[in-house]
């Protein structure tokens, strides 16, 4: 059984790990992909992802998403994690194909509609999109059989302030939104994913045993890992995305605590995401555990079969 998937991205190096290992993953049908700001701007991430999915083999629809915030100004792309393109040290990419005219929220909107009851979004960018789509159709939330956040944590802190998570940080209104939504919401937060950690000999494994995408993500790698050893991280890089893609289809890799959780949207500690807060909120699946090695080496040997 195929899980019906489409990725919200802001491709970023983790984020085209994530996109390819959706690509080699025999559970996974991915349906398209959805862009937003984050990592790069909105129209770079659309760049990339048609790149990532042209170069991956895949015939699927990209839409273009929000170019900003619901509430806050904008933040400034992540250049020195990402690189001033996104993808490390590679030049801007020139795919052949373009987005389609349809709005990432619309986008989502219909095929939420075609596949009810079917379709996992997996937002691995700041949710910007899930929130219109959810503000345009009051039926979105529950039409998704999972909504699964690469964002936030319960116990973990900040990566991007000692509070708050990048992901959420750059938009905490919607990512308020969304939590409270009454979907069935997935929180992959840096609980988990600060503990799956790729090494530069886990993508050398992987660049032997598939030479052309492998050795693309290899690439990609030494700007990425390059940054974690600027922050004092030595043994790799975290694989926040690609562990949110996981988690879509082998849930039971994680441990999950039921909980409601809120977003912060003002102050110091802006973006950071509260569980179990006072007031009447909806419970979602956050996750505060991980079966390490299993995530790793399905991570790694997926990725190790691309073409």
């Amino acid at each position: 059984m195929t899980t019906k998937l489409i990725i919200d991205t802001d491709p970023g190096i983790d984020d085209a790990i994530a996109i390819f290992y959706a690509a080699a993953a025999p559970d996974i049908d991915l349906l398209g992909l959805t862009t937003v700001f984050g990592n790069v701007t909105t129209d770079q991430a659309t760049r990339n992802a048609l790149y990532l999915a042209e170069t991956a083999g895949l015939t699927i629809p990209v839409a273009r998403g929000a170019h900003k915030p619901m509430v806050i100004p904008p933040h400034k792309p992540s250049l020195r994690v990402h690189g001033d393109e996104g993808l490390g040290p590679l030049p801007a990419p020139a795919p052949t194909g373009q987005a389609i005219d349809q709005p990432a929220a619309e986008f989502l909107v219909e095929m939420a509609q075609k596949h009810k009851g079917e379709l996992t979004v997996c937002a691995i960018g700041p949710l910007t999109n899930i929130a219109a789509a959810i503000q345009k159709d009051p039926y979105f939330a529950k039409n998704c059989a999972q909504i699964v956040v690469m964002g936030g944590s319960v116990d973990a802190g900040g990566n991007i302030t000692r509070h708050a998570e990048a992901n959420i940080y750059h938009d905490p209104h919607a990512a308020q939104l969304v939590f409270a939504s009454g979907a069935n919401v997935v929180m992959i937060g840096l609980d988990v994913t600060h503990k799956i950690r790729f090494s530069p000999s886990d993508f050398s494994n992987v660049a032997w045993e598939a030479p052309r995408l492998g050795g693309l993500l290899q690439e990609m790698s030494y700007h990425y890992i390059k940054f974690y050893e600027t922050v004092g991280k030595f043994d790799g890089c975290s694989m926040h995305d690609p562990t949110a893609i996981v988690a879509c289809v082998q849930p039971d890799a994680f441990a999950f605590r039921r909980t409601a959780i809120d977003v912060v949207t003002q102050g110091e500690a802006i973006g950071k995401t509260v569980a179990e807060p006072p007031g009447v909120y909806p419970a979602i699946n956050a996750a505060v555990g991980a079966d390490v090695d299993r995530v790793h080496d399905l991570l790694h040997d997926r990725l190790a079969r691309l073409p």
